[in-house]
Formats: structure tokens, C-alpha cells, sequence
């Protein structure tokens, strides 16, 4: 395949996390150069896996990307992202048209309140820079480090910008809260994220919906350095758009930095 390079782009350093740019945003900015050079609207994007080699931080970040390698009915895109020389993303995305076919939904979305009347949600922004572009209101009683007995969060979740819920946003939405573990915690510690895949659905393929999104995010197992991570994204009418799953490395726990208030 041959790689065309020098699609640039940069991070804006208000998506800043612990250790360098919000995994999720990273995934939005490389679905955003590689679908816009070589995809279009005619071909949905359907999934997108990203492995986050190195902290990226507010330079410019360059993507290098294949030329879609097309099948019957689908086509794929390799790319990597490229900072100060060195690379800090590696990934792919797969694109194909709607079709005709059956459905099933074996994940509706969580009976919870309306996010009106949720309380927000203020996350340490020594922690969480980027937490600032959101408003997070929890939709159940679980919350960031309260000891609590399931690592799951479940959260409405609204861009401050009034962004419309494409598939960058979305892509953006699947890593958007805190790690699930934190709802089992009670001391931060740095999770980042190794590796990012990404199934949107036919939702997404028609206007982007507005408002508010119903994120939520749960750990199943943590064993060692290491821990797998499921995230659903629907809309405020309950469509379901996409799923997530990530590997996440456990690295040592710091003190407390900040307060987690609602």
C-alpha cells in the first residue's frame, strides 16, 4: 500500500489528560485526517482501532495513511501518527456503505434519570484538563473514587462547545470518563490507555444527533499492570452508537491531587 504523508494537525492542549492529549480525542483526530483524505462521506466509518505508542503532546501531529484498501463491501485504512519525528499512534479504520439487513439490540440503554436531572459532575482539572470541554452529570449513584463495589460509571455526558454527536464525538465519548476503576478506588493512579477499538453503528450514518449522550463505561477484570475496558455511547433517545474496548495499563498509585465534587 502505498502511504501518503503529512496530514497535519494539532492537538489542542485544552484535551489534556494526566500524562499527554486525551486518548479519545487522538482517536477523533486520526479518524478525522484519515476519513477526510481518503474516505468521504459516501463510506461510513465502522470501526477504528488506535494503539497509542507514546504520550503525544500540544505540537503538531503529522498522520501517514494507505490508500483504502478495498474488498467486496468494505474498505480498510492503516495509518500512524507521527510527533517531534517519533511515532506515537498506530492504527486502522474500516469504511463501508449502508445496508439492507436484520437488526438486533442486545444492549439497550440503561434505565436512568434524564440528564436535567442529574447533579454535575466537577472532575479535578490537575487530573483532567480536557474534563473542562464537558458537562458531566452521573446518572447513578455510582462516582469517581468512592470505593464503591463495581468498577462501572454511567454518566450523561454534553460537549460545552454544542458539538453535534458524529463519529469524531463519539469516538471521543467512548473514553470521555474517568477510568471505570476509579468507581472501585479511592486513591488516583495514572490508567493509560494502550490500545482502542472503537464499533459505531447505523446511527451515526445519517444526521449526527444533538444533545447529550448516555456514556457509560465498566471493568469486567484487572489482572497485574492490566486492565480491559467496555464503554457504550447512545443518544438521549436511547440509539445506541457505538462500543468501545480498551486496554489500559495500571501504573502506580500517587496521592490525591484533587477532589472529585458533584
Amino acid at each position: 500500500m502505498t502511504l501518503t504523508t503529512d496530514i497535519q494537525t494539532h492537538v489542542d492542549p485544552e484535551w489534556w489528560a494526566w500524562e499527554g492529549a486525551h486518548g479519545g480525542h487522538l482517536a477523533a483526530l486520526a479518524l478525522t485526517a484519515v476519513r477526510d483524505r481518503f474516505a468521504g462521506a459516501a463510506r461510513p466509518v465502522r470501526t477504528l482501532t488506535t494503539h497509542f505508542l507514546a504520550p503525544v503532546d500540544v505540537g503538531p501531529l503529522h498522520f501517514a495513511g494507505s490508500a483504502p484498501a478495498a474488498g467486496r463491501r468494505t474498505a480498510s485504512c492503516l495509518f500512524t501518527g507521527h510527533q517531534n519525528g517519533a511515532p506515537v499512534l498506530l492504527g486502522t479504520a474500516l469504511f463501508a456503505p449502508d445496508r439492507p439487513g436484520p437488526s438486533y439490540e442486545g444492549r439497550p440503554a440503561p434505565r436512568v434519570p434524564d440528564a436535567d436531572r442529574c447533579p454535575v459532575l466537577a472532575l479535578p482539572g490537575d487530573l483532567a484538563l480536557f474534563a473542562r470541554q464537558l458537562e458531566i452529570r452521573p446518572a447513578t449513584e455510582d462516582r469517581p473514587l468512592a470505593g464503591g463495589e463495581r468498577a462501572e460509571l454511567t454518566a450523561w455526558v454534553r460537549f460545552t462547545d454544542g458539538r453535534a454527536l458524529d463519529a469524531a464525538a463519539v469516538a471521543t465519548l467512548t473514553d470521555v470518563l474517568p477510568p471505570a476503576l476509579y468507581a472501585h478506588w479511592h486513591t488516583p493512579r495514572p490508567v493509560p490507555t494502550a490500545e482502542l477499538t472503537i464499533h459505531f453503528t447505523d446511527a451515526l450514518t445519517a444526521a449526527a444527533p444533538e444533545g447529550p449522550a448516555l456514556v457509560r463505561i465498566r471493568t469486567e477484570r484487572a489482572d497485574g499492570a492490566w486492565a480491559v475496558e467496555d464503554s457504550a455511547v447512545w443518544s438521549a433517545d436511547g440509539r445506541l452508537l457505538a462500543l468501545g474496548r480498551q486496554a489500559r495499563l495500571i501504573r502506580a498509585a500517587q496521592p490525591a491531587a484533587g477532589t472529585v465534587n458533584s
